[in-house]
C-alpha cells in the first residue's frame, strides 16, 4: 500500500491478500486459494482494517493505489481518503470461477470483495481487461511495459550468439514439479534462454540459464519468440516487443482468455497442447512462430499516463471519465453472475454475448430464406450428395456450404479475399477432399415438462429446437490421411507411420473458453487387446481442461468400441460444428455426443437404431465425460420430430408416442444469461438427495414388513391415518415399495399418507453411509461431509411424473382457455417445485415472473390471455425458461417485450429459442464427395 503526502511517497510492506496459490506452473489450485484469502484477509478482516486506517491517518495519505487489494480501498474509505487501483484483472472475476468447486458458502467472499472495490475512486484499467462491475468509474490507458535497456546485438553480443542463431526464451516463472529439459526439444540451429531455473537444475548444452536477477525485457527483444504462460507482463512485453509468444493454456487461470485474446488479435500469438510441452514437441510451434508477423501499434506508456493520473488526483484533481460506466457495470455484473455459475472442469469462462456484439448468433450463421438458393447452387458446383436429404433445413445447407468453402483453402496465406480464422485453417487441413465424407445433424432439447425427474423413472415431455450441431466425418487408410505438424512430429517422434489418428476440429471454441483442435492416436483409446476402461478414459481427456470437451466427441469412439466391440482400423477426421448454446440448459452436451455417433455410425457402416444410439450417448457422458445426466437429453436428440413433444417413460428409456403440438399452443425458451451445467455442485446434490430418499422410503418399507417391527409401526399408520395398512392389498402394496425401483413410479397419494412426514429435511453424508450403507446411483458419490437436502428432491420426481401425466392429458384434451390455463399451471407448479430443490437462480425467477405479470395484466385478461405459464428447464441452476402460450402474434410480441425488460433489468438481452426441427434419427446422414474440375484431376 502506497501513500502520497507533499510529494513524499511511503512504502509499508503487509500481507493484506494472498492471490492464487498455484498447485505447479500451469494448474491454479482453487480450493486452497478460496481457504488461503480466507485465512489471510477474511478471518482478520476487523483487525487489518483498524491497523491501516490508524496507520494511514498517522502518515496523513492523501491517496491510497491499490494493485488491486480490496481491504485496501475499504480501510482508504474507513480513514476518508481517496483510493485507486490499476490493473487488468479484479479478485472477485478471479474467484467466481473457483466458488463454484468450493462451493456456495464461499460466495460471501466474492460479494466481499466487490463491495470493498465499490469504495474505490475509480479504476485505471490495462488493455486486455476482464469485467469489472465494482468499480463505479474507469480510466483506460495503453498497455504498461518496461523499458529496453540495451539494443538485441547488444544483448546477444554478451551472450556471444550470432545473429544466425534462433533464440527462444523460456518464462514459466517455475517449471513443473520433476520435468526435464532435453537437448532434442530445440530444432537444430536453435539455442534456448531459460528464466527462473532452479540453481542446481541441470540443462543441456542447447539451453542456458539465465541469473535470477537478469533483465528480461532486453532478453526477450534479443529472442526470435517466447515459450511461456500467459500473463499481463508476459502479453504486454511481447506485443510491444514484436515477439512471437508460443503459449501454453492454465487450469483456471480467469485472466487469460482476455489477454490471449488480445494476444491474437495482433496475431502474436501461436498456442502450444501442454502435452507437446511437456513431451518436448516444440518444432512445429517454434517454426509456426517465425511465421508470424505480429503488428501491435499502440501506445506503450501505459505506466507514464497512469504515473501522471495518480499523481494530479493526489492534488487534489478529479478525473471524472466519458464513459456511460453504469451500462458497463451492468454488463460486467451479469457476466460476474454468469461467472459465478462456473462448474469445475468445464471450461467456459465468458459468455459468448459479452465479447460479441450483442445476440449474435454464434457458430453456423443462421440462413436467411433468400440466401438459399445461391448456397445451393454454391455448394452443388463444388459437391454431390451421395445419399441422404437435406430435409429442407438451412442450417445443414450453410454447413455443408461451408464445407465447400473449406475445399478452396489451398494457402490461407495467399488467399487475401477472405481472412481464415484459426479453426478453418485447421479445419480444411484434416479432410482429404477426394475422398467421401459423412455429415449428421442432432438438435438441442427444450425440456418442456419432465425435466430433473428423468433419473427417477418420470414421464418426461421434450421438444426439439431448431438450433443443432452438425459433425462431418471421413474415415480414411492413415496413408492417405492429411495431418498436422504436430501429430506428424509426434509419430514421428514414435517410430510409427501410418498409425490410425483422431483429428477434431470444434468450430466457436474462441466463445467458450477452449482448444480449437484435438487429435490423438486411437491406440491410445486401447489398453493392450481391450478398450480402455471407461475410468481411464475420464481421467485421459481430463488432464487438460482445454481439451477435455473432446471427451464429448472422441468419447463416442470409445463406447461404440467397448459397448459393440467395434474396431477402428483406418485414421478419422471429424468437424464439429454446434448452433445449440452451452449452458443454457438446451442439451447442447447431447446433441454434440448424438452427432457424433450418428456419423461415425455412417461412416463406418453401423446401423443403430436411434433409441440405442441414444442410450450409447448416455454412457459417454455419464462414464467418459463424468456429468450424472439422465437418457432425455440424447434421447429427444436421436428420437424426436419437428413440431411434436417426445413423450418418454424414463425407465430407462421407453418412447411411449410422440405428441402433436396443438395448432393453438406454442412453446418458446427464453435464456437467463446465467450458466446452467449438469456438472454442476447444485444438479449432483439434488440428484443424490433423491436416490437417498428412494432407498429411505425402501428401508421404510421394509420394516413395515419385518416381524420385529410391524406391530408398532402398523399402530402408529392406524393412529396417525385411520386406516390398518395391512387389510386386503396392503401387504402387497408396501412389499412392491420395498422394492421401488424408481421413485416415479410411487403414487403422490401413497407418498403423502405413508411416507412423507418420515423423510427428514435432509442428511449429513456421513450419516445416511452409516445407516444405509449405499444410495445405489452408479454415476455419483456421496460426499460423507456434505449435507444433502433430502425430502424436496424425493418428492419432486414423485409429484413431477403426476403433472407431466396430467400435461399430457391435457395437451390431447379438447381447446379451451381452461386448456391453457391448466398446461400453465402445471409448468408454474413445476418451476416452484425445483426452487424448493434448490435449483432455481434468480435470473430463471425474474423471467417466470415475468411472464406472471404479462399474463396477469389487464390487457391480457381482456384479450382471453396469450401466456399462461413457465418453468426452469432441464437441470436447473439457470439456463433456460420454457414458456407456453397462444400460437398468434400478440404472444410473440409479448415474449419480445419480456426480452427487453429483462435487458432492462439486468443488462443481458436473453436468447430466444423458437421453431423444431427433426432429430437425428429423422435425418438420417449426408454422404458426400467433392466435384473436381477436369484440370484438377
Amino acid at each position: 500500500m502506497a501513500a502520497r503526502h507533499h510529494h513524499r511517497s511511503i512504502i509499508w510492506q503487509v500481507l493484506l491478500d494472498c492471490g492464487a496459490v498455484q498447485a505447479d506452473a500451469l494448474t491454479v489450485d482453487r480450493l486452497a486459494s478460496l481457504e488461503k484469502y480466507s485465512q489471510t484477509a477474511v478471518v482478520p478482516r476487523d483487525s487489518i482494517l483498524a491497523t491501516e486506517v490508524e496507520w494511514l491517518n498517522s502518515i496523513k495519505a492523501d491517496l491510497v493505489v491499490s494493485d488491486v487489494v480490496p481491504v485496501a480501498c475499504r480501510a482508504a474509505a474507513d480513514a476518508g481518503i481517496r483510493s485507486v487501483c490499476v490493473t487488468n484483472f479484479s479478485w472477485d472475476f478471479i474467484y467466481a470461477e473457483y466458488v463454484m468447486a468450493a462451493g456456495h458458502h464461499h460466495r460471501s467472499i466474492i460479494w466481499q470483495i466487490a463491495e470493498d472495490y465499490s469504495h474505490c475512486e475509480f479504476l485505471i484499467r490495462l488493455p486486455g481487461y476482464c469485467p469489472m462491475p465494482a468499480f463505479r468509474d474507469v480510466i483506460d490507458v495503453p498497455i504498461v511495459v518496461r523499458r529496453l535497456h540495451k539494443s538485441r546485438a547488444e544483448v546477444r553480443e554478451e551472450l556471444g550468439i550470432g545473429d544466425d542463431v534462433k533464440l527462444v526464451i523460456f518464462n514459466f516463472g517455475g517449471q513443473p514439479a520433476g520435468w526435464n529439459l532435453k537437448k532434442e526439444f530445440l530444432p537444430d540451429g536453435w539455442l534456448c534462454l531459460v528464466c527462473g531455473a532452479s540453481e542446481d537444475q541441470v540443462v543441456p548444452t542447447n539451453f542456458i540459464k539465465l541469473a535470477k536477477d537478469v533483465y528480461t525485457p532486453d532478453l526477450m527483444a534479443a529472442s526470435d519468440c517466447m515459450l511461456g504462460k500467459i500473463g499481463y507482463g508476459t502479453v504486454s512485453e511481447a506485443l510491444a516487443y514484436k515477439l512471437p509468444f508460443v503459449f501454453v493454456r492454465r487450469d483456471y487461470f480467469n485472466e487469460e482468455p482476455f489477454l490471449r485474446n488480445m494476444l491474437e488479435y495482433y496475431q502474436g500469438g501461436v498456442e502450444m497442447i501442454r502435452r507437446d510441452l511437456l513431451t518436448g514437441r516444440w518444432k512445429p510451434y517454434l517454426e509456426r512462430a517465425l511465421s508470424l508477423k505480429p503488428c501491435y501499434e499502440g501506445g506503450i506508456n501505459g505506466g507514464e499516463l497512469a504515473a501522471r493520473i495518480l499523481q494530479d488526483t493526489a492534488v487534489g484533481k478529479n478525473y471524472a471519465s466519458d464513459k456511460l460506466s453504469g451500462v458497463r457495470r451492468l454488463r460486467d455484473a451479469i457476466v460476474l453472475g454468469y461467472q459465478l455459475q462456473r462448474v469445475p472442469g468445464r471450461d467456459i469462462s465468458i459468455p459468448e454475448w459479452y465479447p460479441l456484439a450483442e445476440n449474435e448468433r454464434i457458430a453456423m450463421p443462421s440462413v436467411e430464406m433468400r440466401q438459399e438458393s445461391s448456397l445451393a447452387k454454391s455448394f452443388a458446383e463444388d459437391f454431390e450428395i451421395l445419399q441422404g436429404d437435406l430435409h429442407g433445413l438451412p442450417d445443414t445447407l450453410s454447413f455443408l456450404n461451408s464445407l465447400a468453402e473449406l475445399s478452396k483453402v489451398q494457402d490461407p496465406g495467399k488467399n487475401t479475399e477472405k481472412r481464415w480464422i484459426r479453426e478453418q485453417i485447421a479445419a480444411a487441413g484434416i479432410f482429404n477432399w477426394e475422398e467421401e465424407i459423412y455429415v449428421a445433424r442432432a438438435p438441442g432439447r427444450l425440456d418442456v415438462m419432465g425435466g430433473i425427474a428423468d433419473y427417477s423413472g418420470s414421464l418426461v415431455l421434450q421438444m426439439p429446437i431448431r438450433e443443432a450441431c452438425h459433425v462431418a466425418v471421413q474415415s480414411i487408410h492413415p496413408s492417405n490421411q492429411k495431418l498436422w505438424k504436430h501429430a506428424q512430429a509426434r509419430q514421428l517422434a514414435k517410430g510409427k507411420e501410418s498409425t490410425p489418428v483422431l483429428q477434431i476440429v470444434s468450430y466457436g471454441s474462441e466463445i467458450s473458453n477452449r482448444g480449437p483442435t484435438f487429435d490423438m492416436d486411437l491406440s491410445d483409446l486401447m489398453d493392450g487387446d481391450e478398450p480402455l476402461s471407461y475410468e481411464k478414459a475420464n481421467k485421459f481427456f481430463a488432464q487438460d481442461p482445454s481439451q477435455k470437451w473432446a471427451a464429448y466427441v472422441a468419447g463416442t469412439i470409445l463406447v461404440l468400441m467397448a459397448e459393440l466391440g467395434v474396431r477402428f482400423d483406418n485414421s478419422i477426421s471429424m468437424l464439429v460444428s454446434s448452433a445449440v448454446p452451452e449452458g443454457k440448459g438446451v442439451s447442447s452436451s447431447a446433441s454434440v455426443e448424438v452427432a457424433s455417433m450418428s456419423a461415425l455410425a455412417a461412416a463406418h457402416g453401423l446401423n443403430i437404431n436411434p433409441r440405442d444410439l441414444a442410450l450409447l450417448c448416455q454412457k459417454v457422458e455419464n462414464h467418459v465425460v463424468g456429468a450424472p445426466c439422465g437418457v432425455m437429453d440424447q434421447m429427444t436428440s436421436a428420437c424426436g420430430e419437428a413440431n411434436r413433444l417426445l413423450a418418454m417413460i424414463c425407465q430407462p428409456a421407453e418412447v411411449i408416442g410422440l405428441v402433436d403440438i396443438p395448432p393453438h399452443v406454442r412453446f418458446w425458451g427464453i435464456d437467463s444469461g446465467i450458466r446452467h451445467s449438469v456438472g454442476g455442485t447444485d444438479y449432483g446434490s439434488v440428484r443424490i438427495g433423491a436416490f437417498m430418499g428412494r432407498k429411505m422410503i425402501k428401508s421404510m418399507a421394509s420394516s413395515l414388513l419385518s416381524p420385529s417391527s410391524s406391530t408398532d409401526y402398523s399402530h402408529q399408520l392406524v393412529d396417525s391415518n385411520g386406516i390398518d395398512e395391512f387389510e386386503e392389498g396392503g401387504v402387497e402394496l408396501v412389499e412392491a415399495e420395498a422394492s421401488l425401483d424408481y421413485l416415479c413410479n410411487l403414487p403422490p397419494h401413497r407418498y403423502e399418507s405413508v411416507y412423507a412426514r418420515r423423510l427428514p429435511e435432509s442428511m449429513l453424508g456421513e450419516t445416511f453411509l452409516q445407516k444405509y450403507n449405499d444410495h445405489n446411483d452408479s454415476v455419483t458419490v456421496i460426499d460423507q461431509w456434505r449435507s444433502y437436502g433430502v425430502k424436496a428432491p424425493a418428492q419432486h420426481p414423485i409429484y413431477e411424473n403426476f403433472r407431466v401425466k396430467a400435461f399430457k392429458s391435457l395437451l390431447t384434451a379438447q381447446s379451451s382457455q381452461e386448456q391453457l390455463t391448466s398446461l400453465g399451471e402445471l409448468m408454474y407448479q413445476c418451476h416452484y417445485s425445483y426452487s424448493a430443490c434448490g435449483l432455481g437462480t434468480d435470473g430463471t425467477d425474474r423471467l417466470v415472473q415475468l411472464v406472471q405479470e404479462m399474463q396477469h395484466s389487464k390487457i391480457s385478461k381482456s384479450e382471453n390471455g396469450t401466456l399462461f405459464g413457465a418453468k426452469i428447464t432441464g437441470g436447473g441452476s439457470g439456463g433456460t425458461v420454457c414458456v407456453i402460450g397462444r400460437n398468434c402474434l400478440r404472444s410473440s410480441e409479448q415474449i419480445f417485450e419480456i426480452q427487453q425488460r429483462y435487458k432492462n433489468a439486468t443488462g443481458y438481452m436473453p436468447f430466444l429459442f423458437e421453431g423444431s426441427s427433426p432429430g437425428a434419427g429423422k435425418f438420417g446422414y449426408l454422404k458426400i464427395r467433392r466435384r473436381f474440375s477436369p484440370d484438377e484431376s
